[in-house]
């Protein structure tokens, strides 16, 4: 398909978008995108497009103008090959809001027909922006405020299949063994909220009484991710206080299907509760996976902390999901430090000032013999490691696994090979000879 520009009116207003002298303010929010113009159009006519449509232009001239206009416009003050930055004016974004920033530069210029493929890379953000959240509650410091250690890794197990167990054999026969075997958390998985087999009060109520008697066993803290994905925000409340009554000090919302109202709504509560949110992403591959269009899973990460997600999910780089390891541990940085620095083409500058850092969750087809390649990339100090066919799955039974995952992470912070360490831990043999160090897909 070709588009025509018709008439030089039209192609001005757009151009008027861009300005490779703009003198950045300090307030200015900067986004890095990259793009395709359609067959037919140039990269000026593109880059004017989006900047105009993201902010306060529109497809033609007009006859009346208000006198705040020029405050209001956004403009391409960048752009080499298939790359623009453009600066967007504080003005024109309400405080606070994650949904009115992202229907301006995440808006409709994704569906504009002069643009091919369009992705949003990364946004730096400015202080006047940040102050106004809060970020998370405790970040990298649940390992010792929640856990009682001054280190990690976290580790979490999530119970499979996805579904099929009842609230009561989800809590005795998969966390208690879980929390027996030596590893901290159950986990719900993103699709198992409230089913008739499986209710959710049900599960809260169970989970909570094998979590007492686990700690009271082991001496050690359990904890769980409960899932309170909802379908209104009454019923999102309701849950996250249930949680919160039956003594936990986490609970789990799948972000991406939830909406960033709602996570700014839970991320009040955490506070309001003093809990934790384990972020899960379910559905985010939708919009991030194309390489060319849509949007890094680096900024939805980056979003997921400003509104106060404590831990998300970002990858493995060797599991069974998506994810390549130079943006991986770009995204790493990104949640973890307090400034990082410009990565063209994967991550902007950022100054995070007052905002905790938020923990990395590595899962997604992992198993003992993978973990010290995890640890290589992720170190083990500040990440949650989740095992969950790799726990379950051990020829032993669960308790097993979990105890085989331990003995893996012992192995690798005493700088011993798996291989020799497995000659006095029987639990660690046996899932070494059943999955060696193979990597799904």
């Amino acid at each position: 398909m070709i588009l025509k520009l018709r008439g030089d009116k039209m192609q001005n207003w757009y151009n008027e978008f861009i300005n490779k002298n703009y003198k950045i303010k300090n307030n200015d929010i900067k986004v890095l995108f990259s793009y395709e113009p359609l067959e037919g159009i140039s990269n000026e006519d593109a880059i004017g497009r989006i900047a105009s449509e993201s902010s306060s232009g529109t497809w033609t001239t007009l006859t009346e103008l208000p006198k705040l206009l020029p405050k209001t416009k956004a403009y391409a003050y960048f752009y080499n090959k298939n790359y623009v930055k453009i600066a967007y004016p504080r003005i024109i974004f309400e405080n606070g809001s994650i949904p009115a920033m992202l229907s301006g530069f995440a808006g409709n210029i994704f569906g504009m027909k002069a643009v091919k493929n369009l992705r949003l890379i990364d946004a730096e953000l400015p202080s006047d922006y940040i102050k106004d959240f809060k970020g998370p509650n405790y970040g990298k410091d649940v390992i010792k405020k929640i856990f009682k250690r001054k280190h990690g890794p976290i580790t979490s197990v999530v119970p499979k299949p996805k579904l099929g167990y009842t609230a009561k054999e989800h809590a005795e026969k998969v966390a208690y063994a879980i929390w027996k075997g030596g590893m901290d958390c159950i986990k719900d998985d993103e699709n198992l909220t409230n089913q008739f087999f499986n209710k959710f009060d049900e599960r809260v109520k169970y989970v909570a009484k094998f979590r007492d008697k686990a700690e009271k066993e082991t001496g050690d803290v359990k904890e769980a991710f409960l899932n309170v994905t909802s379908p209104n925000f009454k019923e999102l409340e309701r849950r996250i206080k249930l949680v919160h009554d039956y003594g936990f000090k986490y609970f789990m919302l799948d972000l991406v299907v939830s909406g960033f109202t709602a996570m700014q709504t839970a991320s009040e509560l955490a506070h309001d509760y003093n809990m934790a949110i384990h972020g899960h992403r379910a559905m985010h591959a939708m919009f991030t996976k194309n390489p060319k269009h849509g949007m890094t899973m680096l900024y939805f990460a980056k979003l997921a902390r400003l509104i106060g997600i404590d831990q998300l999910h970002i990858g493995t780089v060797i599991g069974k999901l998506e994810g390549n390891k130079d943006e991986i541990i770009a995204m790493k940085d990104m949640i973890m430090q307090k400034k990082v620095k410009e990565i063209f083409g994967l991550r902007m500058n950022q100054d995070w000032r007052k905002i905790k850092s938020m923990l990395p969750v590595s899962s997604g087809g992992l198993h003992p013999g993978l973990l010290p390649e995890i640890f290589d990339i992720y170190g083990t100090t500040d990440i949650v490691l989740q095992v969950g066919g790799g726990t379950q799955g051990h020829p032993m039974g669960i308790e097993a696994g979990a105890k085989a995952v331990m003995q893996s992470i012992e192995a690798y912070k005493e700088g011993i090979s798996l291989e020799e360490y497995a000659k006095k831990n029987k639990e660690l043999r046996v899932a070494l000879e059943k999955w060696g160090y193979e990597r799904p897909i």
